[in-house]
């Protein structure tokens, strides 16, 4: 804890650059810090997870050219009451840094503590920062609003980049919810995707001598078209549309 109760995690969290590019992975695609390790104070990108592997990590994200986090993942951390959140891509975020805006007069209305940026009720935070500056102001101690959180694991939707190797995935935080493509965790793996997978496979192999007859010619379901027996494709060859007939007028 530093001064005023305020830990090493917070103060990094604003003097840390992030959606840089990484220096020790400056020739890997996708290298910006993204990452907030907080057991190290430090930002990272997702090459470095392997190194940071049992560390506490919170993913960084970009609004309008600002810096925000997950509502969900910052309670975790800290009380976040009072402070306005934002929607994107059906997540709520916050604003880490302020946002000051100069008002010459104020009308009639809900404005942040800090930046007298106009704000909906009953919000009077417009970001982390502003909240945190007005408890160490009126309150001289953070303390009380810090939660306990021994364990933080990135969110679902933190995407791996596809170039790391096999090694990087298989060394990364255990339980972790990182997956390796754009595709959602959901869809990759799963009980009942395995299950299915097992049916579909012992569908397709009987299947495999199946002819199937549509309107476009002969589909043949299997590895090898000369399975196909001469009669078949004869009865398939021999088909042939009627003649279409008007509709008399009336």
């Amino acid at each position: 804890m530093g001064y005023h109760g305020k830990p090493a995690w917070l103060d990094a969290l604003y003097s840390q650059k992030f959606f840089v590019n990484c220096p020790v992975h400056e020739t890997a695609k996708k290298n910006e810090k993204n990452v907030l390790c907080l057991d190290c104070c430090t930002s990272i990108c997702p090459h470095c997870l392997s190194m940071h592997r049992f560390h506490r990590l919170i993913q960084i994200r970009r609004y309008v050219y600002h810096d925000v986090i997950r509502l969900e993942d910052l309670e975790n951390l800290i009380d976040c009451s009072n402070v306005q959140a934002y929607t994107i891509n059906s997540a709520k975020v916050i604003f880490i840094k302020k946002r000051p805006q100069n008002r010459q007069f104020k009308g009639a209305g809900n404005y942040c503590t800090s930046c007298d940026r106009s704000l909906q009720e009953p919000y009077i935070h417009c970001s982390l920062g502003c909240k945190v500056d007005f408890v160490l102001t009126h309150n001289r101690d953070l303390a009380p609003y810090l939660r306990t959180c021994k364990v933080l694991q990135l969110s679902p939707d933190f995407l791996y980049p596809q170039d790391m190797g096999d090694d990087e995935i298989t060394n990364e935080t255990p339980n972790s919810t990182i997956v390796d493509c754009d595709e959602p965790m959901s869809s990759l793996c799963g009980s009942s995707d395995s299950e299915n997978m097992s049916v579909a496979c012992t569908a397709t192999t009987t299947a495999e001598t199946i002819v199937r007859k549509k309107r476009s010619g002969l589909y043949v379901c299997g590895r090898s078209i000369n399975k196909v027996s001469d009669e078949d494709m004869a009865t398939s060859m021999s088909r042939r549309k009627g003649i279409p007939h008007r509709s008399p007028l009336c």
